[in-house]
């Protein structure tokens, strides 16, 4: 085992695992809707890259049904969903099927076949202390630009939340487009938190019944 470790670390160094505010990696992988090349699927648009451990397990299933009744709501932030495990093309499309029976929605989003390991490699979704042959539930949230924004890891017995994906994605949308921060617990529609002053002639200037490093405004999300 400690041999796997000493192996899978110098996988990390050597392929640069994407931390945040950095630049993704491309790549081009098989998946359930063809060839895909990440650079052109991500260009103009949010993704959410997430990982399973394996096709026809429970708590996937469920996170899939998740994904696919929300997909109209990620399309209206302008979000991309792709899926990845190490399972083949046609289990993904056997299981797909399947889930579409159980939830009665279409999955339009592709599924990576990652067989060979090397995306799951890639994005660090393999962790060997857990599995060496399954991807963990790992979320990367991806900017247009192509720069990775949020990164989630979930244990393997614990099934997302996509409502709190979702969350995040206004409240990112939301923090880019007004330069401001959200607080604990922010849902839209709640107050935001405005960046501190840089000067103490800013600060004295603070409205009434404010703290000069604790000031809130209401703002609307753009959904």
């Amino acid at each position: 085992m400690t041999e796997n470790f000493q192996e899978y670390d110098e996988i990390v160094e050597v392929c640069n695992c994407p931390r945040l505010g950095e630049q993704v990696p491309d790549f081009e992988a098989e998946t359930n809707q063809g060839t895909i090349k990440f650079s052109e699927f991500n260009k103009g648009s949010w993704v959410i890259l997430f990982s399973h451990p394996a096709d026809f397990t429970p708590v996937c299933t469920t996170e899939f049904g998740g994904f696919a009744l929300k997909q109209e709501e990620f399309e209206k932030r302008n979000v991309k969903l792709l899926g990845l495990s190490i399972d083949s093309v046609y289990s993904h499309i056997a299981w797909i099927q399947q889930i579409e029976e159980i939830y009665e929605v279409k999955i339009n989003f592709p599924v990576i076949a990652d067989l060979g390991f090397e995306v799951s490699h890639l994005y660090n979704m393999i962790q060997p202390a857990i599995s060496e042959v399954h991807a963990v539930r790992v979320i990367h949230i991806i900017d247009p630009e192509g720069i990775l924004r949020s990164s989630m890891i979930y244990p393997l017995g614990v099934g997302r939340n996509i409502d709190e994906i979702i969350r995040m994605i206004d409240a990112m949308q939301l923090v880019d487009r007004e330069q401001i921060a959200t607080p604990a617990n922010w849902q839209p529609g709640d107050e935001v938190i405005i960046p501190p002053p840089g000067t103490s002639q800013e600060a004295e200037a603070t409205g009434e019944g404010q703290k000069w490093y604790f000031r809130k405004k209401k703002v609307t999300a753009n959904v």
